[in-house]
């Protein structure tokens, strides 16, 4: 029975451990300097997943000063931003909207550090 209880124990653990460890966060900071609000998305490279998700976007509005986003990912998950200006999503940095475009410098993998501050400009 000891056995039984061991063998259970570590099945469990091996379970959980591995699951527990891959959680990490991702902090991004943006600044609007556009002359119009600006909706801003983040998107998994490697997973099919959205934040904020359930056809929500983050506002930034202009000149507010800097905007944090702390992202829950999964260690070394690829994220991406993209962000456009409210009501024309043909001005746009990083992926822009529903992650259409390929950027050189708007990812960054979650739990390796915080991303350098992002600033949106005309």
């Amino acid at each position: 029975m000891r056995n039984l209880t061991l063998l259970m124990a570590g099945l469990i653990v091996s379970i959980v451990l591995p699951v527990m460890a891959s959680a990490a966060s991702l902090l991004w900071t943006i600044d609007n300097d556009y002359n119009r609000d600006v909706s801003v998305e983040f998107y998994s490279q490697d997973r099919n997943h959205v934040w904020p998700g359930n056809n929500q976007v983050y506002v930034v509005t202009p000149n507010e000063g800097n905007a944090t986003f702390n992202l829950t990912c999964n260690h070394n998950e690829l994220i991406c931003y993209g962000a456009w200006a409210r009501g024309s999503s043909s001005t746009y940095w990083g992926v822009g909207a529903n992650d259409s475009y390929n950027c050189s410098n708007c990812c960054a993998r979650c739990g390796l550090g915080n991303v350098e501050p992002i600033q949106l400009l005309p």
